[in-house]
């Protein structure tokens, strides 16, 4: 059962504001006189999450500018779309890793570190003279952007404590879920008025800006365990390969690979396999896995990991979907795309933050069913895109918006179930096992949705709404297929 965020195991850091005590929480629990976020805790938050807007800002901005890429660097749209897989399979090879470095260096200071790396890449990828550095460049910026994510959460909860994880991640979910929308327009404004490298460059001064403010806002991080814990090279020589032959078989599958993405994703199962022999025979201490698996022993824990993995898998596809639909069938810009998938963005700002106000004193389960529900209905429309004329234009935003406030919805309660069903220690080896298992319910996800399109396509050659409309029933059933986990979440929340 997911332990409630009633408990105290997670204790909290200096400076936070939190006291962790029975009779705080409680009252937090209770739902008077909740404990108030503290103004540092908002600012530290508002910091950390400059650096995963950065990271999903410039993935979207890239996906905008290939052409102009290509035609400048005389190479071909084939080559050149390595620039974003490097990237994808750079971010897969780094985030098993933010656990084992938070404990050996200290979560602070792997953040800035890998902050800093980001901003050295994205300065590396604007000098590009070819194609080739502009990929190996990418990968850098990769290394550090796979990271920041798993690292800045797993100061956050520990900073703010058991009562406050809701609270604190609804406000910091508005500038994230706005970031997928900004990037597309960002891109267009840069490409239409300045030169594709802008695209990377502009990272830099916002880029230090975050290390400066982080700098003077995030604690230090606490006195770590002696010894400190040594790399798991074996994990490693089968975990990362295995997550980036796996993530790039996904990504691939019904494009140019041909074959050799049926071969990536049989590699990446293995090594996956493998690793997962390993890791339950690695010791806890001295050289402890980089995932420990026998974190997934605790119910709350798996019930919560299998609900972001499938939130993912819905989330990722959707959001590949949704533009593509309006690039081919409306024929709409990527600008004008970006900003059609503005009312989901809004939706998931909202609800997300209205959601943490509540999370931390109501039960999992019926906020995630609320959520997985909207979702459900918010897809709906979608479904009809080849039906007569189609959904006017006002039900799809209407239904974008309802879809986003879904996701919103399930987001924080369940990130608050995962950080509350494990002891304050455990919490970055928690972060990199959702935040894994997130990226890899969205590379399935996305590779499904592609094998459904191009069947549809290929039996609607003359109708393309249709077949989107045929694939937004598989959108509609991996959303569906979250109920199962949700309905593992406990029903009422444990006064203390």
């Amino acid at each position: 059962m997911v332990r409630p965020a009633t408990t105290s195991h997670l204790g909290s850091t200096g400076g936070s504001g939190s006291t962790g005590s029975t009779g705080s929480t409680g009252r937090a629990a209770g739902g008077s006189r909740r404990e108030p976020l503290p103004p540092g805790l908002l600012r530290m938050g508002a910091v950390l999450a400059l650096g995963p807007v950065l990271a999903q800002l410039d993935a979207t901005i890239v996906s905008v500018g290939i052409d102009p890429v290509a035609r400048d660097l005389h190479s071909s749209v084939a080559a050149v779309q390595w620039v974003s897989i490097g990237y994808l399979l750079a971010i897969s090879l780094a985030m098993p890793l933010s656990g084992w470095a938070a404990g050996r260096f200290g979560a602070r200071r792997t953040w800035l570190v890998s902050v800093a790396l980001f901003v050295a890449g994205s300065a590396l990828c604007g000098l590009a003279w070819s194609t080739g550095s502009l990929i190996a460049f990418r990968v850098l910026q990769g290394i550090g952007g796979g990271m920041i994510q798993p690292l800045g959460q797993t100061i956050m909860v520990q900073a703010a404590g058991p009562s406050r994880i809701g609270r604190v991640m609804g406000t910091l979910m508005l500038p994230i879920s706005l970031a997928p929308v900004l990037g597309p327009v960002l891109g267009g404004l840069v490409l239409e008025h300045l030169d594709w490298r802008w695209m990377f460059l502009l990272n830099v001064p916002v880029g230090l800006v975050t290390l400066l403010l982080a700098a003077l806002t995030v604690p230090a991080d606490a006195e770590r365990p002696h010894p400190r814990p040594r790399l798991d090279v074996t994990g490693l020589a089968l975990l990362s390969p295995g997550l980036s032959a796996l993530v790039y078989g996904l990504a691939t599958i019904g494009g140019d690979a041909g074959s050799g993405s049926g071969v990536a994703v049989a590699l990446g199962s293995a090594l996956l396999l493998g690793y997962g022999a390993h890791a339950l025979r690695a010791p806890r201490e001295g050289r402890p896995p980089l995932i420990d698996l026998r974190l997934f022993a605790r119910r709350g824990f798996s019930v919560a990991t299998a609900n972001s993995f499938l939130q993912g898998a819905a989330l990722y596809s959707s959001m590949f979907l949704v533009p593509l639909y309006y690039q081919q069938v409306r024929h709409s810009g990527a600008v004008e795309a970006g900003l059609l998938l503005a009312p989901q963005a809004l939706g998931t700002a909202v609800a997300s933050l209205l959601a943490g106000r509540i999370a931390d004193r109501m039960a999992p389960r019926p906020l995630i069913l609320i959520g997985i529900a909207c979702s459900l209905l918010g897809t709906l429309a979608f479904t009809r895109l080849g039906s007569g004329s189609g959904p006017a234009d006002g039900l799809l935003a209407a239904s974008l918006a309802l879809r986003g406030a879904g996701m919103g919805i399930i987001v924080i309660p369940g990130m608050a179930a995962v950080y509350s069903s494990v002891e304050r220690s455990q919490v970055p080896a928690a972060a990199g096992a959702v935040n894994v298992l997130n990226r890899l319910g969205g590379a399935l996800g996305t590779a499904l949705l592609t094998l459904a399109l191009q069947h549809s396509l290929a039996g609607h050659p003359a109708q393309p709404a249709a077949a989107f409309g045929d694939t937004f029933w598989w959108v509609l059933g991996l959303s569906a297929l979250a109920v199962a986990p949700a309905l593992l979440y406990p029903a009422g929340r444990k006064r203390p």
